[in-house]
């Protein structure tokens, strides 16, 4: 027996069985974060009263500069994926596509700006 009419359907309205694969990638994304952002603090206590030069030193190293990289673009997804659940919960219209294509844009800028940083500091320049 189908619960849902024609029109319904046509719309889109009800389920777009994205949830379950939202849900565990917003998981994923917090567990690396707890790991990856520990390891941001520990860098950021010990560099905490270093100068700029020692800063870039330890951003050269490739392991550095490769979790760094990692926090910022697991940040930004985990970002995004907040944002989206509480744009889709909260906001009801037209405005509502227009917020969801916005935090989307935003979440690149910040993660590609954050990795043009991270790499400029690796590479010394």
């Amino acid at each position: 027996m189908k619960m849902r009419t024609d029109l319904r359907r046509v719309r889109g309205l009800g389920s777009a069985r994205e949830g379950t694969g939202h849900f565990w990638l917003q998981r994923l994304t917090g567990i690396s974060n707890l790991v990856l952002l520990t390891a941001f603090v520990v860098l950021l206590a010990a560099l905490h009263d270093g100068t700029y030069s020692e800063v870039r030193g330890a951003l050269s190293n490739p392991l550095v500069a490769l979790i760094m990289g990692l926090v910022v673009v697991s940040a930004a997804i985990h970002m995004r994926l907040g944002m989206q659940t509480i744009i889709e919960d909260y906001i009801h219209g037209g405005l509502r596509v227009v917020l969801q294509i916005l935090n989307t844009f935003f979440a690149i800028l910040v993660a590609a700006s954050s990795l043009f940083a991270v790499v400029k500091m690796s590479f010394g320049a």
